[in-house]
């Protein structure tokens, strides 16, 4: 196999209860990694008794994390294994290997960005624990997140014991 990566991709099991605890755990890990930050929205303006709040800069990492995410969910298992010439043109593998690196370059930027904000907005400043918690929920919001895009990524390229093939 020629192309960007030289290590074949792993046999995954084959196990329809597998594929579904997969998609179920992904879900839960999307649904942690939005609703904490919101949650920490939220508290910020409605209890927090100091001065700062979760601002859109906030948001801007989560926003790109959930970005990389749909960019990576798009990617089909086999656009990444099989480089035909039947779709727009030659080279469908490199362009789909490509596409799968800009989205997780779009979650590492959002992770990045989450944990820059957390750094820069909270940390140096010295806001104690209600409010460094802002921050520390878009970080691991945006951690979970990745980590849902990876599982839903891996849980829905499962293959399974049985296919159905329609063509003429």
């Amino acid at each position: 196999m020629s192309g960007l990566w030289r290590f074949p991709f792993p046999k995954l099991p084959s196990s329809a209860a597998l594929r579904t605890a997969g998609i179920y755990t992904s879900g839960a890990l999307f649904s942690l990694g939005f609703f904490l930050p919101l949650d920490a929205s939220i508290y910020s303006k409605h209890r927090s008794g100091g001065n700062v709040h979760v601002t859109i800069v906030d948001w801007l990492p989560l926003v790109c994390s959930m970005l990389g995410m749909l960019v990576i969910n798009s990617i089909e298992r086999s656009r990444l294994l099989a480089d035909n010439f039947s779709y727009s043109g030659g080279g469908v593998a490199w362009k789909a290997k490509l596409v799968l690196f800009m989205g997780f370059a779009l979650m590492a930027g959002g992770l990045a960005g989450a944990a820059t904000v957390l750094i820069m907005k909270y940390v140096v400043p010295g806001y104690p624990w209600p409010t460094l918690g802002f921050g520390i929920a878009g970080v691991v919001g945006s951690a979970c997140i990745m980590l849902s895009s990876v599982v839903l990524w891996v849980s829905q390229n499962i293959e399974e014991d049985y296919s159905y093939n329609l063509s003429l």
